[in-house]
């Protein structure tokens, strides 16, 4: 019942305006830095690990910017779950859509690496407007929100949602047949084909996906990102320039290539990368579980000492 009251309020916002939808979201934000108290531990034993030369109000304050921005990322579901395509062609910019165009006229695969960002959903309706895909999906286990994710996330064109089960085979039929895979590999996944490669200098689990699915359906890696624009100015997603010389012969270097790639881009704007993530859960055997630690300022003390 809760849940379906949840998606009859989102179904009502998304008819504001975003000049309106925008402060309401970082109101929700503001709300959730308050009472979400264990990912608010969470967003803050990240942001120490990763910007430990922040003194402790420079890192609370970003802290507080990111909840900001992930409610505002809530709210503005409701936009690229219902709103006319019109409306979104005006909200949301693309940049750089020419590169994956010239690579299907060449027949060359494509992989869209989509880092998680707040503004992600953003880009997967951006990139369903204009390109029929491949997706993983994982199901919810609410069937009110699951039926009303997969509805979103294949609402424009023939989108080709498949879940882990499927294997990588399926996944590589799909790119080879002209769909673009719009794949999320930076999060804290349990399974075998992952490495530790350093994040903001920080050992992080990261799967080696990248680099073995380019490497079978022999195709090209462009970035996909998407930014939420300050105040109420929309977003914008980017097509970056396909990555050169990729994949190598050794997937852990192209892990640890797709890492520093990213920390680049978190470093642009760092209060939208999903720090609500424990991206560090999995660490070497024997080293210290950042999220059991009561105080996260003690975390970037030990990273600034360990740097001097």
């Amino acid at each position: 019942m809760l849940s379906r009251a949840a998606v009859a309020l989102l179904w009502l916002l998304h008819f504001l305006p975003l000049a309106l939808l925008a402060p309401l979201g970082r109101g929700l934000g503001a709300l959730l830095y308050r009472f979400a108290q264990k990912r608010r531990h969470v967003v803050r034993v990240n942001l120490a690990l990763c910007f430990p030369e922040l003194d402790c109000a420079g890192r609370e304050a970003l802290v507080r910017r990111h909840f900001a921005a992930l409610g505002r990322s809530l709210l503005e579901r409701s936009l690229f779950w219902w709103a006319p395509q019109e409306r979104l062609e005006r909200l949301i910019q693309v940049t750089g859509e020419e590169r994956v165009r010239a690579l299907q006229a060449a027949g060359k695969p494509v992989l869209l690496l989509a880092p998680h960002f707040v503004g992600l959903d953003a880009g997967g309706v951006a990139v369903t407007m204009r390109f029929d895909i491949v997706s993983i999906y994982a199901a919810q286990s609410d069937p009110v929100f699951d039926r009303l994710l997969l509805a979103g996330r294949s609402r424009f064109g023939d989108q080709q949602l498949l879940s882990r089960a499927d294997g990588p085979r399926a996944t590589v039929k799909a790119m080879k047949s002209g769909r673009p895979f719009y794949y999320l590999p930076d999060m804290n996944f349990r399974t075998r084909d992952a490495v530790f490669a350093p994040f903001f200098g920080v050992p992080a689990w990261t799967i080696t996906g990248l680099s073995r699915l380019a490497r079978l359906a022999g195709a090209a890696v462009v970035p996909c990102v998407t930014r939420m624009l300050p105040g109420d100015a929309g977003y914008r997603v980017e097509f970056g320039e396909p990555w050169a010389d990729f994949p190598s012969d050794d997937a852990e270097a192209d892990t640890r290539r797709m890492n520093e790639w990213l920390e680049a881009v978190v470093r642009t704007m760092p209060e939208q990368y999903y720090w609500v993530h424990r991206r560090f859960k999995t660490q070497p055997e024997g080293a210290e579980r950042p999220y059991r630690v009561r105080d996260p300022e003690a975390l970037a003390a030990a990273r600034r000492s360990a740097s001097t």
